[in-house]
């Protein structure tokens, strides 16, 4: 998988990302976490995406390296051209999503598991705190959260590989293929949506993954934050059949 590969957010939660937005470039000191020297921006959010690369792709467990392992071979097998490709076809015939979770249903354990993993490292950070959550993928999607203990990867800036980030796209198709299964369904159709809005704001902002970007203007923000906060997965199979920028 490639690097980092909210049915209903009231009004609360839009002007939280928009302070999150305007806030961004500088590190907060209410998170309690020790401070990283050359760290700029929200250092929860740094933690999360962090951690996240940590254990999902840089130091995996051996079942999360069986997951990806048995999740390579299948679609190598069964969408040599990818999954996002496999789902947008699949997405075009009259069965859907029926035809769609039938065809993931050989991997369902691999999807349990890789859903654990990215569940229990939001829940680590943002526990009861969906409106933190939304600000950190902003964040993620604006390229604001600069980390120098990925110097060595020559990636310091948190944010979606590839100009364009095509891996928003398996991203929101794993999600699809998790809630169609009911893995943890009820979550990652509140998260899909986060996904959706970094996607949009990466597309706007296009970060430099090497250093720190500017964060967008809050009225930006607050006008992508209102078009897909509130999206349903249906709304966001539409958004996501549009590569590799949103219509």
């Amino acid at each position: 998988m490639d690097r980092r590969s909210l049915l209903k957010v009231g009004a609360v939660t839009v002007a939280g990302v928009a302070l999150s937005a305007a806030g961004a470039g500088t590190a907060f000191a209410d998170s309690g976490l020790p401070p990283v020297p050359g760290m700029l921006g929200d250092r929860r959010a740094n933690e999360l995406w962090y951690q996240l690369d940590e254990i999902a792709l840089y130091h995996p467990s051996q079942e999360v390296t069986d997951a990806y392992t048995a999740l390579g071979a299948f679609l190598k097998d069964n969408a040599p051209e990818g999954l996002y490709q496999k789902w947008r076809e699949l997405s075009q015939e009259p069965g859907y999503p029926r035809n769609y979770a039938e065809f993931v249903k050989p991997v369902e354990q691999p999807l349990r598991t890789l859903s654990t993993l990215q569940l229990d490292n939001f829940d680590r950070f943002y526990r009861w705190d969906e409106t933190g959550l939304v600000s950190a993928f902003a964040d993620f999607g604006q390229g604001v959260l600069f980390d120098p203990r990925r110097a060595d990867v020559e990636s310091e800036v948190h944010t979606m590989n590839g100009n364009p980030p095509s891996s928003y796209h398996f991203w929101h198709v794993i999600q699809r293929a998790q809630m169609l299964l009911g893995i943890d369904r009820h979550r990652w159709a509140r998260i899909d949506p986060m996904v959706g809005f970094a996607w949009a704001l990466q597309s706007i902002a296009k970060p430099d993954h090497r250093h720190v970007n500017p964060a967008l203007p809050r009225e930006q923000v607050q006008h992508e934050a209102r078009y897909w906060l509130r999206r349903t997965p249906a709304e966001l199979d539409r958004d996501f059949q549009s590569s590799p920028y949103p219509a």
